[in-house]
Parts: C-alpha cells; structure tokens; sequence
C-alpha cells in the first residue's frame, strides 16, 4: 500500500572531507505514513511497508549503529519475523543494499536496486511506478539540488505514473527523511518532514518542504549570534 525509495550518496564538504548522506521518501493512500515506514540516520536509510512491521525499522537502525552491514542486519529481523512473507523492507547503509519482498505481499508488488538506492512498493498500479521513481532519481542522482528536493521529485514521477492503486482512498500522505555523517552548527529540520493527509500528498510535501527550507534560512539569519554564543539574550 506504499512506495519509496532509499538513497545513499557520498560527497565532500566544505572542508574538504569525505561525507555520506542518506535519504528516504515514502507515499501511500492512507494517512500518516510518515509515523510508520521511514527511518534515515547518518548509518543508512530504511523503509519498511506492505503489512508495516516498524520494529523492522527501529531495530534495523540500532544493528546499522552497531555496525552491522544492512544486509545481515535485515536479514536477521525478517528471519526473526513470523511475518516475514507480508513484509516489504529495503534500504542502504555506507556500502550496500537491500531490497526483500514478501510473497503474501499485494500485486502489483515489488522492488528495484540500484547502486546506491533501493525501490519497492505494493498495491500499485504496476511495475512502472517503480521503474519510473528510480529512473527521476537516477537522472539527478547527485545533483545540485538538495536530497529532498530530488527525492520529491522522484515521488512525483511514481505518482503520476500511476502510483497507489486504490483510487477509492482519496486521503494519503507523504515523508521524508535525510541524514548525513556531517555535523551541522544547526539542525536542519526541512530534511525530516510528513504531510499526514491530503488529497495531494506530493504537492504537499514540495510545499511544506519549501516552506521549512525559507523558515530554516530566515531562523538561522535571526538567531545565528545566539546560538553561537549559547545565550538567548542574543537573539534579537
């Protein structure tokens, strides 16, 4: 009843130093999607779906912590799940993939992997919302643009290829997630957003994404000598 994608990207930062975001982005025709299937940490990025299971994500994340390769770490929590053939669960740590879909799972199902991304999603009008979410990020993979902005974008393009499809289930929702092994002077709170019902989940999402975008900028602007100097009497 959902699709997403989950992306690993290396960069360099400012100073020079090798860094790796991670991102996750989800859609489904069903309300607060966002408070169930995505889990990004500067260790790698999840989604779980179809029948959700969020322990798969929670505990996926604490093994990727632990060091775990995302893989092994999966693999153990489905094995550990007796209800593994009704779950979806893909996602990328520094190095690898992976993508499981249950056999109980709801057509159309399935998945997609990449080099540094993984697809999947049930429930959906066919193969193509996959194909057509993987191909819009692989064509800005990288890109100059922010993470999230591409992710949303790549939402958009499995959306109007048909996406979810239960058409008699007018409200939906949509989330994001990035996290990155670079440390910020401030939190950057337009990578973590939901829109948890709608009837335009996509166009939702890119406005309330541009929307904390303007408000991070503004806030930093505003408050940037308090927090520097950890005293609120110099905020203005």
């Amino acid at each position: 009843m959902t699709f997403s994608i989950c992306v690993r990207e290396p960069y360099t930062d400012d100073d020079g130093d090798s860094q790796l975001r991670f991102g996750v982005a989800v859609t489904t025709r069903l309300p607060g999607v966002g408070t169930l299937c995505p889990f990004a940490s500067e260790d790698g990025a999840i989604a779980t779906q179809s029948l959700v299971n969020v322990e798969l994500g929670r505990k996926g994340q604490q093994y990727l912590a632990d060091g775990l390769a995302i893989d092994d770490a999966l693999e153990a929590l489905l094995n550990a799940d007796s209800g593994r053939e009704n779950r979806q669960l893909h996602g990328v740590d520094a190095e690898t993939t992976f993508a499981f879909s249950g056999d109980a799972c709801k057509d159309w199902y399935g998945h997609t992997t990449g080099e540094n991304y993984t697809v999947a999603g049930n429930l959906l009008t066919g193969e193509a919302v996959i194909e057509q979410t993987a191909a819009a990020y692989e064509s800005t993979a990288f890109g100059e643009e922010p993470l999230a902005s591409r992710l949303i974008d790549a939402l958009a393009t499995g959306h109007a290829e048909g996406g979810d499809k239960r058409e008699d289930l007018p409200i939906q929702s949509a989330a994001l997630q990035v996290a990155s092994t670079e440390e910020f002077a401030y939190s950057r709170f337009y990578n973590d957003l939901r829109v948890d019902a709608t009837e335009t989940p996509i166009d939702d999402l890119r406005t309330t994404y541009e929307a904390a975008l303007r408000g991070y900028e503004t806030t930093v602007e505003k408050y940037a000598d308090a927090y520097e100097d950890d005293d609120i009497d110099a905020a203005e």
